[in-house]
Order: C-alpha cells, then structure tokens, then sequence
C-alpha cells in the first residue's frame, strides 16, 4: 500500500510550513488526550516525562525509530483542547511544531503545522509526518499501525515537487 500524500507546503510572512490534516474519530477531548497524554502517545508517537506546562522542557523518548530516539520539547503554548505547540530539539535538528483541534459532528479535525526552517527538506519531514499522523488516526480507531516502508521513500518524490504555494497561514506561536 502506497498512502497518497495529503500535506502541502506553504509559504508565510517568515518562511514556509509543512500543514497536514485528518479528521480524527470521537470527541476533542478524546483526540486532545491522543496528543497530549504520555500512555496515549505511546500509541502512535512518544512518551514524555517532565512537568506539562508552558515553559516547561519534557522528555520524549518516540516509539517507532530505531535506537535510542530521545529529544527534548519545550512547551510553546497549551489552550486545553484546542491548541498546542511545542519546539522539539534533537540531533536531527529544532522543530517548531503546532497542532490545533476543531470538533466537527462526532468527529474531531487536527490541524498539524511544522514550521520549516530553511534548511528543513519537505521531501524528507513530509513522508514522516504523514506517517505519524496515519498512526495516530489507527490508533484512535484501533486499527493496525501502518508499516513505515509504505511512506518511505515512495512519499518523498512527492514532498520534493510540492514547492511552496502562497497562501495566508497563521505566523508560527513564538
């Protein structure tokens, strides 16, 4: 199975963003704890320790790379359940990531933004945001988890072509 790829590349007042979206299953609460809640993230992304509040350094530790994946995120902004960003440092450099809940009906719309910094390469970020956020909506469903080898790297020419298209996009929290 080869995903279609559902994010785009924009550009802002300040650089570009990475914007995925999916609409998840259930309440904003339920999907506020999906990306929220350490035992819930493990599911499909991380477990975190430290103190969950703004200004705060946590600890992630992801659950699906190889190896020791540890990096640290700092607490960016937190408006319980509607909007989160934190700025994640790590080897493979400092991201500064958003996502925003908005309930539709029975259901739950995520807006994911990863401000891209200009050495950040959306044929590389692209494939594996689409990943995780596949994994997130599995597990919120209690599907399977999708196999890594389905984005990788049949998603990344993909991401290459996606040049980045003027469109108004919300300036980066910090």
């Amino acid at each position: 199975m080869t995903p279609t790829p559902t994010g785009k590349v924009i550009r802002t007042a300040i650089g570009r963003d990475l914007v995925l979206e999916r609409l998840l299953p259930g309440s904003i609460d339920d999907a506020w704890a999906s990306i929220t809640e350490s035992d819930r993230l493990a599911r499909w992304f991380c477990t975190w320790t430290g103190e969950p509040r703004v200004g705060a350094t946590l600890e992630l530790r992801l659950v699906a790379e190889e190896g020791d994946a540890t990096s640290q995120a700092e607490i960016i902004a937190c408006e319980p359940p509607t909007h989160l960003a934190v700025s994640t440092h790590a080897q493979g450099g400092n991201w500064l990531l958003e996502a925003t809940l908005t309930p539709i009906d029975n259901h739950t719309r995520l807006r994911f933004v990863h401000h891209l910094d200009e050495e950040a390469k959306s044929e590389e970020i692209g494939p594996g945001w689409e990943y995780y956020l596949d994994r997130l909506a599995a597990a919120m469903n209690g599907s399977p988890v999708p196999s890594w080898d389905d984005y990788w790297p049949s998603l990344g020419s993909a991401y290459a072509g996606r040049t980045a298209a003027p469109e108004s996009s919300a300036d980066p929290v910090v």
